[in-house]
């Protein structure tokens, strides 16, 4: 059977100024500049410099707006401005609501500049004095190995590939034959295919040996499962030393560089500046506020285009083409408007939300002290100025406030709450602070394990369970107790 249903169904469908304003409130400071240059690009009408009038006698653009609108409502022929705007210039857009936790983690990948470290491994091959076949195959090998500077793939492997992809025969001798001079060159370790090997490379590299480092050779060949799990004095009861005697080859071990290639892209890698986009200074005990517009120069609608749109209303007959023109012109125009209206409303938005963290955090503020941070996710903030989650996300999202206790992520300043024995509500942040300093103070010999963590915390007061001591100290990038003994 057959069934009709009258529903209402109450939708939002945000304006190109709202869309424009919340792409705007995601761009950090380090990126604005960048989009504003991308914008005068396409837009004429908008061009850097402060503001200001035509000419005297000139109208006002909204009198010269309101003209325009009036003809074109006496027209026979009906012009919109959005049939000279792009419907795809304005997508449909979806709000989130969906919080997040400062304890996530964002990963960003960083920019490369210049060769990689096979090109540095390249050019080392051409100082050697190799047949070309040999060159054809220390070029293969390299190209296979990992960013750790690792060969992963087990050489039966490569000579089956280089017959079938590169129509080269070879041998597994000849390919390590050709391994061994790459395992050669600089950095050390480099061409190693297992952690094993890349430390007995860079040990047997060492020029002026001693008992260290001869005892460092022994360890690792013959006692590497041990050494990895740190079980030392399983190693110090086989070779019948003490912990004393041990240790100084075990520190020269752990000084060796696990992943050589990662050591090399370092070193050819950009730093990134972290530009604030927020600044902070504290002053008698005030806290002053303000944001970072060196890279936000001013804006303002082109004279030429105002005085353009002002010829064309005053044109008594409007031919097609002049018609077509001044509605070009006009929408050139609304849209510098509304960039630099996005611009404004970013800058205020930024401020009034920043203010409302700098408020609730106030008493981190004025002394820097972690432990002092309080309990915050972002609907607290949204809650304070009266705005939505998904805005505070934004806000938050990739933002730097540079203070005079260091530069800090905003969403450093977001984080769950825990409770005491009295009830209080405190951050997660303030628990890693004391879990990180207990660590830090722990003997090293016989570290602190999670349950033991969780009872020096359950001791000061701060309820808390063993598994989520775990949570917290992987996410401080600690690892468990085991992996942090030492002699």
């Amino acid at each position: 059977m057959l069934k009709q249903t009258l529903q209402q169904k109450l939708q939002q469908k945000l304006s190109p100024q709202q869309i424009q304003l919340m792409k705007m409130l995601q761009i950090p400071t380090m990126e604005l500049e960048q989009r504003i240059k991308e914008e005068m690009e396409i837009n004429p009408a908008l061009e850097e410099g402060m503001d200001e009038e035509v000419n005297d006698d000139a109208k006002t653009m909204e009198e010269t707006e309101a003209e325009i609108e009036a003809d074109n409502s006496k027209d026979s022929e009906d012009f919109d401005l959005r049939d000279y705007i792009d419907e795809d210039d304005i997508p449909e857009y979806k709000l989130y609501t969906n919080n997040y936790s400062s304890d996530d983690e964002d990963r960003q990948s960083p920019l490369g500049a210049g060769g990689s470290f096979q090109d540095a491994l390249f050019s080392q091959l051409g100082l050697r004095d190799l047949a070309e076949k040999e060159i054809q195959l220390a070029e293969y090998l390299i190209g296979n190995l990992d960013e750790s500077g690792y060969l992963r793939r087990e050489l039966p492997s490569i000579v089956n590939d280089l017959a079938f992809t590169s129509n080269i025969s070879s041998t597994v001798e000849e390919l390590q034959g050709v391994l061994d001079i790459i395992q050669d060159l600089d950095p050390a370790g480099v061409g190693a295919r297992d952690l094993k090997e890349c430390l007995l490379i860079q040990i047997r590299r060492v020029e002026e040996k001693d008992e260290d480092v001869d005892l460092a050779e022994v360890i690792i060949s013959k006692y590497f499962d041990e050494f990895t799990k740190k079980h030392y004095e399983k190693i110090a009861k086989k070779l019948e030393l003490e912990d004393s005697e041990l240790k100084p080859a075990i520190d020269f071990i752990l000084h060796l560089n696990p992943k050589p290639g990662n050591s090399m892209m370092e070193s050819s890698r950009t730093i990134q500046h972290v530009t604030p986009d927020f600044l902070l200074t504290v002053e008698n005990d005030e806290l002053k506020l303000t944001l970072n517009s060196r890279n936000a120069p001013e804006l303002k609608i082109s004279r030429e285009y105002k005085e353009m749109l002002h010829h064309y209303s005053k044109t008594k007959t409007v031919e097609q083409k002049d018609k077509d023109a001044m509605m070009f012109v006009k929408q050139k125009i609304d849209s510098a408007k509304w960039f630099i209206d996005a611009i404004n409303q970013r800058n205020q938005t930024l401020l009034f939300c920043m203010q409302a963290i700098v408020d609730y955090q106030k008493e981190f503020f004025l002394s820097g002290d972690e432990t002092k941070l309080k309990p915050m996710i972002l609907k607290d903030i949204a809650d304070r100025v009266l705005m939505d989650i998904s805005t505070i996300s934004r806000v938050a999202n990739s933002k730097y406030i540079q203070t005079p206790y260091g530069t800090f992520l905003l969403k450093f300043f977001f984080s769950e709450s825990l409770s005491t024995d009295e009830g209080e509500e405190v951050s997660s942040r303030e628990v890693k602070k004391i879990l990180k300093d207990a660590i830090e103070a722990e003997q090293k010999r016989k570290p602190l394990t999670d349950e033991k963590l969780g009872k020096l915390l359950n001791a000061k007061g701060y309820n808390i369970a063993r598994r989520t001591v775990a949570k917290y100290r992987e996410q401080l990038g600690i690892p468990v107790a085991r992996l942090r003994k030492e002699l």
